[in-house]
């Protein structure tokens, strides 16, 4: 669905500072980029926002253990993000940071509006707190009674007076909210899952700590000075104090947002404590809450124990930040889960950017040189060239709510139909033969079509790949501009007669990875001293009661089960074991079990196994089940199960 107002607000989540950026952070920065990109040309009055969040107890034990102040400490991480995005040139209009005394005051206005409304009220909360995630977990959602669900970090046992927000007074009205409009979270998959959370029942939200300092005090009508907030309420409400909420309100007439890009781990936050919390302040909704999935690296988790988390700067530096944007965006569906391998980097910019977008550049150059000295008309090209711009035209079509239904990939896939259309027709029609045979006129429709379809192409990949993009505009003699987008990428016009100016290849293939290859430790290879040491009993290799612990194994639900789409065997199921989202695993039982019969049933799930790639599906876990010569049945627990329980 399009949105039609005049104004279009983006914006990504504010960056937590507790480390540098990684390539997760710059993947939803690139999204966010592309979609303000691509609405300051299509006309729109554009706001793009992004940030730091800067608050919170995890910052301030960061900042004691390098020795140095919060603020200092703060400052210099801020620093990092703020100078990547303009390395990358990210069109930012604001970079909020929640210590700025702006935000701090419209916070405080917020707080006081939600207490006035009776919507806020004092009380004693003791419960088990994650510091990493600034979280609590009510005891049934802990893994063996102490650790964090989301993060696996040992939580600790927290009573103190807090103030709570009526959260439970808003599950009816977040619910309709849902019901009412489908694609206020995207995927809608993810809107499923936040429908049956609430539907589950909501608790009141405790917002205020008296444990650390770090953070915005209340504000002064509440005189109470030994709290700060919570830093999910302190944060979020960026979205809002960055338009002027709170000070001046200069620029609030761009909420609501158009799209609000999370990623997935804190879909809750955003899609039922943000929402509330508007509510409750009489603001509207935004239009659309995108959460998008997580990045690995060759199939395994990134962390820094393995070294193997992949820095965006340098990526970008290697292999050149258009393609590092385009290889993200391309490379996997909005929402699912995405691999990073150099491998594929150099596929998709050999390929689909080398062999598909420059070499077709380069092909245009040499016909033009070669019989018109580098002049291209375009006058005759419906003459004799019909049907290729009318298949353009109708895939052109199709782009833009692709755009903002974030179907990214998607959106790249169609809008490369008409380099194939271009490719096809030089193939087909051969303007060395057409010049051969005295069809000059022909030959030259035949360049007036390429130059076109560049030029259109170039025009919609210009969000994406913006630096490339005005290189082939510069080549084709035009720009790119709204009006050009109206006219040539949106309408049926063609380019006017220019001539041609050369460029160097704008992809050089790439014949080896151009960064050092990391090897991931793996933690399921042996050493040579465990080699020795294994004992076996009727061939069968023992292990000791540590190794056996070393797996983790959980009771998931089923909460939604397809068939692989080509596999015979394959069924790809969204499985909930307890933690802040679903896992996604392929599972090969598809000659025993139906997606029907799978759905809402509980298996038992091998947790820590390292994701790996089935059919290019991303699995994220393994299913117990016994086989013999009468086939194959699921292990599951004799009696139903909290989803997450441990086995063992």
């Amino acid at each position: 669905m399009l949105h039609t107002c005049k104004k279009a607000y983006i914006t990504t989540p504010i960056y937590y500072v507790n480390d540098i950026a990684h390539i997760g952070h710059a993947y939803t920065t690139i999204i966010a980029d592309t979609l303000a990109r691509y609405s300051r040309l299509s006309g729109l009055d554009t706001f793009f926002l992004t940030g730091t969040d800067e608050h919170g107890q995890k910052i301030e034990e960061a900042a004691k253990q390098r020795g140095e102040s919060t603020q200092a400490y703060a400052d210099k991480i801020s620093a990092t993000f703020k100078n990547l995005w303009d390395d990358f040139d990210i069109s930012y209009d604001k970079f909020i940071r929640t210590t700025d005394a702006a935000h701090m005051q419209g916070v405080q206005k917020a707080f006081l509006k939600m207490y006035e409304n009776g919507d806020i009220y004092k009380d004693t909360y003791k419960g088990h707190y994650c510091i990493s995630c600034e979280t609590f977990f009510p005891t049934i959602q802990l893994v063996d009674d102490e650790f964090c669900p989301e993060c696996g970090k040992s939580t600790t046992i927290v009573e103190e007076e807090s103030y709570f927000f009526k959260l439970s007074a808003y599950e009816d009205k977040l619910l309709a909210w849902y019901n009412d409009n489908p694609d206020c979270i995207l995927p809608r998959s993810k809107r499923n899952e936040v429908i049956r959370f609430v539907e589950g029942g909501l608790q009141d939200l405790s917002i205020t700590r008296t444990s650390f300092d770090w953070g915005v005090k209340l504000p002064s009508q509440i005189d109470d000075p030994k709290h700060v907030m919570y830093v999910w309420l302190d944060a979020l409400m960026n979205y809002v104090t960055a338009l002027g909420y709170g000070t001046d309100d200069a620029n609030m007439d761009y909420w609501p947002a158009r799209v609000q890009l999370i990623g997935k781990d804190i879909l809750r936050f955003h899609a039922i404590y943000w929402p509330a919390f508007l509510m409750s302040l009489g603001l509207p909704l935004p239009k659309h809450i995108a959460a998008h999935g997580w990045w690995t690296r060759d199939g395994e988790k990134m962390s820094k124990s393995k070294g193997n988390v992949v820095n965006p700067k340098e990526v970008a530096d290697a292999y050149g930040l258009d393609n590092f944007r385009y290889f993200m965006l391309r490379e996997v569906p909005f929402g699912g889960d995405g691999d990073f391998s150099q491998k594929a980097l150099i596929d998709r910019i050999n390929s689909d950017l080398g062999n598909d977008l420059g070499n077709l550049l380069n092909r245009l150059i040499g016909m033009s040189g070669k019989y018109f000295e580098g002049k291209v008309d375009t006058s005759d090209v419906a003459t004799y060239y019909q049907s290729e711009l009318d298949e353009v035209h109708a895939s052109l079509a199709k782009l833009e709510p692709l755009l903002f239904e974030m179907q990214i990939h998607r959106y790249l896939e169609e809008l490369w139909r008409p380099l194939t259309v271009a490719n096809k027709a030089i193939d087909m029609y051969q303007p060395w033969t057409l010049m051969k045979e005295g069809k000059e006129k022909e030959a030259m429709a035949l360049n007036g079509l390429i130059a076109t379809i560049l030029a259109k192409v170039s025009i919609m990949l210009y969000p994406v790949m913006p630096e490339v993009c005005t290189k082939i505009a510069s080549s084709l003699h035009f720009v790119i501009d709204h009006h050009n987008w109206t006219r040539l990428a949106k309408g049926t016009t063609l380019l006017d007669t220019f001539t041609l100016e050369k460029i160097d290849p704008l992809f050089p293939r790439i014949e080896e990875p151009l960064l050092t290859q990391i090897e991931p430790q793996d933690s399921a290879k042996p050493d040579k001293k465990q080699k020795k040491t294994e004992e076996k009993t009727e061939g069968i290799a023992l292990i000791g009661i540590d190794q056996f612990f070393q797996t983790s194994l959980k009771v998931g639900t089923v909460i939604e089960a397809n068939e692989v789409p080509k596999s015979k065997k394959l069924l790809l199921l969204q499985v909930d074991v307890g933690e802040a989202t679903p896992r996604q695993i392929v599972a090969g039982i598809k000659e025993w079990y139906s997606a029907e019969e799978m759905l809402d049933t509980q298996v038992c799930v091998v947790a820590n196994l390292k994701p790996a790639k089935l059919m290019g599906l991303l699995s994220q876990g393994m299913l117990l089940a016994a086989k013999d010569e009468n086939g194959l049945c699921m292990i599951r627990p004799e009696k139903p199960k909290t989803a997450g329980t441990p086995i063992g």
